[in-house]
Formats: structure tokens, sequence, C-alpha cells
């Protein structure tokens, strides 16, 4: 994941508004019993090898750092223990308390029990018992809290009553217990007391006990079916990505309570459905998402969301992790007054809101709105398709609109819970609330409905918006029998904070008259998945046509529609967004794809950012060129529509042409700073760019100087070597008599005379009428001597001679000289020939060097060799 800069805020939240930055745990809690000890141990889900497949829900780094912090919320009293013999009883009394002086002023928003003996809170010997025609007023200073069961609850919203343990139960029964479904507990942290805390419950309110479910690192995802004859508990950590860790997290007093009034009222609500509780490793948004998409992984079920964290432009971001085949997603909306929150804002997840009850244990409840339930109109979520007039109370809505439904939430009103304090073997009772409350207790109802459903081979549920809108909201008949409308109550002083007839964001559509709706789900056909939108971020330039193309899916072809479009903007039939003239901002637009058989819709936001045009970029650049040598260059623009161009400060004759090549025919010598200026024909903006001209002077041409040699009246030849930028005209200066050089640029000589010479050869630019010139050293002569020697051999002590003869047919003198001479050989000089004599020759080897230089100054040299052996 896609993961990110750390935001982390941690202010508590205000007494009537969610804190900006927090995911809050919407708490609640009530009391239950059965017979799950603490040495059944229930074996953590870890993944060494198991690999699953993430969604591509990935939260913005703005949101994946920031905390969650439990806000449930629990009467500010230690309860004293329920009677035995109330455990499954629905009738006869409600468990009422006093709640005087100092204690009553606490805040009850995550209290714990350490929290509560801290303040100095004790057990009293017996709570308050009354009978439905009995009455208790508050003294001043005190609070009067009443406290439910679950065989109460069970009685007030319509369930069927618990069965007798050890009771058989035929298959439909069982079903109405949730057996052979899986619900989903996401929580963050560890609750170290969950099994000591649940078989307390268990015990006290004659709930089914819940056996221990091993789930070992190399168990295969998704699971196995859940069994139908009893429950199971299993316990999963995860680690920051989601994945599934062989260590717990840390212990947090808060989110342990929270985890286990979690686990409590889902079991006591569906007694029999499997319960995985997912903890994940710490309480950011980031791992909480992790979480939910490993109870994806792991198969069908129902997800409880008891936390929420204030709505963002970036909560569309991460809709499809509220997609899975076979899910259903409810998650609380808050404890904090009117607000909206993530992810009960998520068009794909039931969103939970509250109610303070008032049951006597018999006859018909009494609700109205809770003053702490959070709901409101969503500032980004688009409105989904199942959220229509058709509803009474809805309306139009210009978004997203959260509760959808709600339960007892108030824990003024509120409901048993065992607590554990931290390092404490005893078992406390408290009366807790919150929208986590009323959460898992509806994720209880949809997996009972989807236990009726299987008996009827019908599937699950999945996501229940449509039925729960569309099929019992808008139809009078079964919204009458179905569920109880909330018609009193406030969460805050705007005004849509009031419960009304019909739909409210207090309460949605109302609370369930639960063996109706569940005979109502039993009998619906459930709703296709529905489309799923990927939420992107397009970019584009003002002016510039934008069109796009949606990402989405679905079972059946899709119909498009956008909400919050800019004018201007459409999208066709295949899911491609025009927008013919983009004007600058940026734009959440909602995109919604509806499947074209079931109704059903999915959505998701494109953010659009559309940025002002850039103006046309013109490089820089260096151009150099020469005088009278015609300069041409292209401008090198980057532009996103045609432009037109000009020229400042360009010297006389140089021009530019439409497609931006410049030309200057006859260039001065000199260094131009020319500004070239494009604009774009559509938007009307100019951008510039220097372009440096630089103009050499021209060269005259260079001729390279060079020494020839000759002899006399051999003919001589010689190309000049010269460097020009255009033709050339030669002339010569002090050339002696005879020599002529060509237009070619070669000298010649027919018949050379002997002697040396100087000769200028000057070369005329035949464009710029430049010259240059070289000197050429002429050196005309004979051949020079030449000496001829054969090798002199001879024997010591006999007489040795031999010639050395020369020749120089030019020269008017020679200058004769010999080196390496042996002692006693002597030479005579007959004309050119020189005899060597050596009476008395010595054993040895010995080099005669004869060197010759005539009147000419020409020289040679010949080294003979002389051989002189014993015999």
């Amino acid at each position: 994941m896609t993961i990110l800069s750390t935001v982390i805020k941690s202010a508590p939240y205000a007494l009537s508004l969610c804190a900006a930055a927090l995911i809050s745990a919407c708490g609640g809690g009530g009391e239950t019993s059965a017979t799950m000890t603490p040495s059944q141990d229930v074996a953590p889900m870890v993944n060494a090898t198991t690999t699953f497949v993430m969604d591509t829900a990935i939260l913005p780094e703005s949101a994946a750092a920031m905390l969650a912090l439990p806000s449930f919320r629990m009467a500010p009293a230690l309860l004293a223990v329920p009677e035995q013999s109330d455990g499954a009883r629905a009738a006869r009394h409600v468990h009422r308390r006093l709640v005087d002086g100092e204690l009553a002023q606490l805040s009850n928003r995550r209290l714990t029990v350490d929290m509560l003996r801290r303040a100095g809170a004790r057990t009293p010997d017996a709570d308050l018992t009354l009978n439905a025609d009995e009455a208790i007023t508050p003294m001043a200073g005190t609070t009067l809290v009443s406290t439910y069961t679950p065989a109460q609850i069970r009685a007030a919203y319509g369930m069927t009553a618990l069965p007798a343990p050890g009771q058989a139960l035929s298959a439909a029964q069982a079903a109405q217990l949730g057996a052979g479904q899986t619900i989903y507990i996401v929580d963050a942290m560890h609750d170290a007391n969950l099994l000591a805390e649940l078989a307390a419950f268990n015990q006290k309110f004659g709930l089914p006990a819940c056996s221990s479910k091993l789930i070992t690192p190399s168990t295969v995802l998704p699971l196995a079916a859940a069994g139908t004859t009893g429950c199971e508990l299993a316990v999963v950590y995860t680690n920051a990505s989601g994945v599934r860790s062989s260590t717990p997290p840390a212990v947090d007093a808060g989110w342990a309570t929270e985890i286990t009034l979690d686990v409590q009222w889902a079991h006591a609500t569906a007694p029999l459905a499997r319960i995985i509780l997912i903890e994940a490793a710490d309480a950011s948004l980031n791992s909480l998402l992790g979480a939910i998409k490993l109870a994806n992984a792991m198969g069908p079920g129902v997800v409880s969301m008891s936390f929420g964290a204030n709505e963002g432009s970036w909560t569309a971001s991460v809709d499809s992790a509220f997609t899975a085949a076979g899910m259903t997603y409810l998650a609380a909306t808050g404890d904090s007054g009117a607000a909206v929150s993530w992810p009960a804002v998520s068009p794909n997840v039931v969103a939970v809101g509250g109610t303070s009850l008032t049951y006597s244990g018999s006859g018909a409840r009494s609700e109205v709105g809770w003053s702490g339930t959070g709901g409101g109109i969503s500032a980004y979520v688009p409105t989904p398709a199942y959220q229509t007039n058709a509803v009474p109370g809805l309306g139009t809505v210009a978004r997203r609109s959260v509760a959808d439904v709600a339960f007892n939430a108030d824990p003024s009103t509120g409901q048993y819970v065992a607590v554990q304090g931290q390092g404490s073997a005893a078992v406390s009772w408290v009366s807790a609330g919150g929208t986590s409350l009323s959460t898992p207790q509806w994720a209880g109802l949809i997996a009972v409905a989807n236990a009726t459903r299987a008996q009827a081979a019908r599937p699950a549920l999945g996501a229940p918006h449509a039925v729960l809108y569309g099929q019992i909201g808008a139809v009078p008949g079964n919204y009458a029998s179905a569920f109880a409308d909330i018609i009193k109550g406030s969460d805050g002083s705007c005004a849509g904070c009031s419960a009304k007839l019909g739909y409210d964001t207090l309460s949605g559509l109302g609370t369930p008259n639960v063996n109706s709706l569940i005979s109502v789900l039993s009998g619906v056909t459930a709703a296709a998945p529905p489309p799923v939108v990927t939420a992107a971020g397009i970019a584009g330039t003002a002016g510039v046509p934008l069109a796009f193309t949606v990402s989405a899916s679905g079972p059946n072809p899709l119909t498009y529609l956008l909400s919050g479009a800019p004018a201007g903007m459409s999208i066709g039939a295949t899911g491609i967004v025009n927008w013919a003239a983009p004007i600058v901002g940026t734009y959440p637009v909602g995109v919604i794809a509806k499947d074209s058989k079931s109704g059903l819709s999915g959505q998701a936001t494109y953010t659009v950012t559309i940025s002002a045009p850039a103006p046309p970029q013109i490089a820089a650049a260096a151009v150099s060129g020469n005088v009278g040598t015609a300069l041409g260059f292209q401008v090198a623009v980057t532009a996103v529509n045609p432009v037109t161009y000009a020229l400042s400060g360009a010297p006389a004759g140089m021009t530019i042409s439409t497609t931006g090549g410049v030309s200057w025919p006859a260039p001065v010598a000199g260094t131009y700073k020319v500004t070239v200026s494009a604009r774009d024909s559509k938007t009307g903006l100019t951008g510039q760019g220097i372009i440096t001209v630089a103009i050499a002077a021209p060269l005259p041409p260079v001729v390279s100087a060079a020494t020839i040699t000759g002899k006399p009246g051999t003919a001589l030849s010689y190309a000049v070597g010269v460097v020009a930028p255009n033709a050339v005209s030669f002339s010569l200066v002090g050339a002696p008599v005879g020599m002529s050089i060509g237009s070619n640029g070669v000298l010649v000589w027919a018949n050379p005379v002997l002697g040396n010479y100087a000769v200028t050869v000057v070369a005329k630019d035949g464009k710029t009428g430049l010259s240059g010139q070289g000197v050429l050293t002429l050196k005309i002569a004979a051949a020079g001597p030449v000496i001829s020697a054969a090798p002199m051999t001879g024997v010591a002590g006999k007489a040795l001679s031999g010639a050395v003869t020369i020749t120089d047919p030019g020269a008017t003198s020679l200058s004769i000289s010999i080196s390496g001479v042996p002692l006693g050989m002597g030479f005579s000089i007959n004309g050119l020939t020189l005899t060597a004599n050596w009476p008395s020759p010595v054993v040895g080897v010995y080099n005669l060097t004869v060197v010759v230089t005539d009147s000419a100054g020409l020289s040679a040299k010949l080294v003979v060799p002389v051989t002189v052996t014993a015999k």
C-alpha cells in the first residue's frame, strides 16, 4: 500500500462534535452469559506462508497515518453482578442504577473500568430493580442508568427468544441464531482478557459457549464455511500491511473495552455465528484498512467496524475495499453528535446510528434519537442511487446521507458488558453504549438474515442497501412492518439534526422489528454486487480539450452519470468523460456507474485538476555564422497549440517564417541578442527565448609555408596548401624565371636552376577580396657527393690496401674527412680516388667513417669495414 507523510492528530473528541482528525471507535456494551472459560484458548490466526490478494484501495498519505481512538460510551458506574435468574429472561425487571455526585460528572467517552476505580467508583450491593409499572426520579446531582440484558434486547426488538441450555434445535431454529455465518469484528490493539470476559458474559446470560477456532499459519484462504452447530471464535492479529501475524498487538485499555463489547454483543445477537476478531497492529487508518482487506480475503461474511474517521476528499479512494463478493459491511456513524465519518459514509457500507431505548421487559419498546449519535450529509460522496425521494422523509439529498439504520446506543439506556481491568482477574459489569454497540448488533442481524436465506437456498445479501431502501423503505407495508420509525430526539442544532417521520440522519430508516425484518430479508432476491468504480486523479490544462475513460466494472452493462461535474463536462455511454473547454480549478467529480439490470450503483470520486495553460516555451540557443554567408536556423518551441512568431532586437535583413525558421541572407559581422516571441494562437499567451547570433568577420585565405627541394634541370611541380571559405586566385612574388602557379594552386617550374629561392604565394578570396600568403623555400641543388668503397680484408703483417671513390659532378670543391683510421694506415689521393695503404696490419676489425661535403653544402657518409685476421 500505498502509503505517506505522517499526519497524526490525537486531540480527543469535543463533547458534541467529532474531532476532525481522529478515528473514533464508537463503543457501547451490554451483558450476556454463557460457559466459555479462560482456559479455552483461542489461537491467533497467523500468516507465514498464506498469500491473499489485496484490493486496489489505497489511502493517501494524509489519511493513512491518522490514529484511531476508541470512543465508546460507558455510564460512569460499576454495576452489581446481574442476577442469574435473569440470564435468559426478558420480562420481570430492568436493572437500574443511580449514579451520584462526582461520578455523574465524569465524561462517559472512552471511560474504562480502571478509570472508574481510580475515580472512587465501587460496585453497589445491588442495583435498583423496577417492575414495568414502577418509576424513579433521580435526586439532584444524580443520573439514572438503565441497563439491558441480551434477553431484554432480543425481546424489545422482536428477535426470537434464546433457547434453553441444551435444547435441540432444528436447522430453521439454528438459522434464527446465525448458524453457518461468519461475523468479522475489526478493531485495533489487543484485549488480553477477551476469553475470560466472554466466558463470564455467556455464563451469566445463558448464551452458547464459543469453542476456539485454531487457524494455523498454513491455513489456506478463503476459509471453509462456518459450522452450523455452534459458535466458534478465532482471534487474528495483523501487522501494518494487513497480513496475518503471530505477534499480538500491544494491549490498550480503551481498545480492549471496545473489543470485548463488540464481540459480546455480536455473539448475543447471532449466538451460533462464527466470530473472527481481527486485531490491527495499531490504530492507524492504514492498519485498520489492512484488517478490512484481510477479512475480504477470508471469505464471505459480515464485517462490523466500530470506528470512524471524519470524512475527507480521500474517502472515495478506498471504496473498493467494501465491494468483496458475498460481504456486508457495517460501520458506526459516531458518538459525538451530528457529523459524517468514514467508513460509514462509503456508499458500500451500512451506516449504523443510535437511539435511546426505553423498555420495561415486556410490551412495546419506545425510542428517541440519541443525542450523541453521528449522522449528516456528506461533503464529498455523491448521492447513491438507492437514496431516492421514493423513501419517505428522504427527499432529494445533495450527497450521501448517513445513517442508514439504527439501534440502541445511549449508555444511559445501555447494555451489560463484562470487563476485566488491566492486570485484574475480577470481572466487572458496566453499562455501555455508543454506535459501536449498535453496529455489531446490526452485523448479527445481517448474519441471521443470511442464515435464514441459506435455509431457502438463497445467496447471502451482500450489499443490502438496495433492499433496505428500495424493497423495504420505499414500500409502505414492508417499511411499517420491518422498521420502527424514530420521530423524536436530536443530535445537534442544525436544520437536519432532529428526528422526524420517515428517514432522518439520526436513525436512518429506523430501528429493526427484527422478526419482521428477517422475514422480509429472507424472501427478497439478493441483489447482484454493485458496480465497482475506481477513483482516480485526472490532470488537464485550461482551454485544452480533456477526455478520459472511467474505470468501472460490473456483472452487467453499465450506464453512467456524473455528480458535481463542472459546466460543460459530460460522460458518454461507454464511460468516456469529455470536457471541451476546461477551466482552471480542482473538481471532485462523482462518477456513478449503474447496473442496467439490477439497478445497483457504484461510485467513486475523480479528482480533476485543471492547471492554467503554460505559455509557449522557446529554447535559448547560440548560433554562429560568417559575414557574407547566408544564415538559417530553426527555433525550438514547445507549445500545446499552434503559435505565431515575432523577432525583436534582430539585425536588418533577418526574418522568421510562420514555422519558426530564421533566415539572414547577408550576415554582418557582430554578436546579436535576438528575442524570439511565440504567441499561442488559442490562449493568447506568449513565451520568449533569447537566440545569440555571432557573425564572425571574414577571414583571409591561409597559405601553408613549405620547403621544396629539387634538382637542376628536373621539372618541379608542387600543390600549394590553402584554406579559404571561397574560391581563390593565386599569384607569386619573388619567383625565379620560368616558375608559374595555376588557378588550381599548383606551382610549376619546368627547368629548375641550381640555387635557393624564397617564393611568396599569394591567395586572394574571390568573394571577399581578402588575401593571404605563405612563403615557399625552394632548394635546387645537384645530386651531391657519392662515396663508394669495398670492405677491406687482410692478414696480419702483410701489406693491405683499398680504394675509396668519390663522385660529385656539380661540385667545385670537396671536403673529405676520415675517422676510425688504425695506427699505421695512410692514404694517397689521385683525382677523386683515395687509396688506403697499411704496410703491417694488426689483427682486428676496424670501421673507417668517410664524410664528404661539397661546395653546395651537400654531404655524404660511408662506413668502410676493415678486417685483419691472424692468417
